[in-house]
């Protein structure tokens, strides 16, 4: 069953099991292909990254090696990088997508959310912004909105989500939802 698909998880077995008529528990699984000489892991999922991509990653990396804490947080990334205290103030984030986004739409939002936010956070400091090359962010309309709001936007090597740190967000969102595996709806709710 294994050797058909790796990626399976131990409940996954624990099923296939069940159906061909072996009832087991999760723990005699794991013990069985452990026996088996496998090891249970969670696969590392990388971009697919052609040479140029690559190159461009590089160049952007090597650009970066030297930087300081202080040159993080304050020319490219402000805010993300803070002292830790015992027991630190924590906020609740939410967010939500209710249609395709377009150029149009993502610089709706920028207007209507990023740049109030923008101007609490810093005031009248200047900011690199910096978002993914998703075709919204990549837009030339989008491109001259950041120039008229006098915006600069940190250069983003392309297919690089592993850079990125909302995407360590989206890793556990998908991993949430594969692990409830929603059927139906009300279940994705929940």
């Amino acid at each position: 069953i294994m050797e058909k698909d790796r990626f399976q998880t131990l409940g996954d077995l624990r099923k296939q099991w069940t159906e061909s008529g072996v009832e087991t528990s999760r723990a005699t699984v794991y013990r069985r292909v452990q026996e088996m000489g496998y090891r249970c892991r969670i696969p590392q999922v990388k971009p697919l990254l052609n040479l140029k991509q690559r190159q461009k990653r590089l160049t952007w990396a090597t650009e970066k090696q030297h930087w300081t804490v202080a040159q993080w947080s304050k020319r490219e990334m402000p805010k993300c990088l803070k002292s830790s205290v015992k027991y630190p103030q924590s906020v609740m984030v939410w967010g939500a997508m209710s249609a395709a986004v377009n150029a149009a739409s993502y610089q709706e939002i920028l207007e209507h959310f990023m740049l109030p936010s923008a101007e609490k956070l810093y005031g009248d400091e200047d900011f690199i912004f910096q978002h993914d090359l998703a075709p919204a962010h990549t837009a030339k309309t989008t491109g001259k909105w950041f120039t008229d709001h006098g915006i600069t936007v940190l250069n983003w090597p392309a297919n690089s989500p592993d850079l990125n740190p909302i995407e360590n967000l989206w890793d556990i969102v998908k991993r949430k939802l594969r692990d409830a595996r929603p059927n139906t709806l009300d279940e994705l709710k929940a």
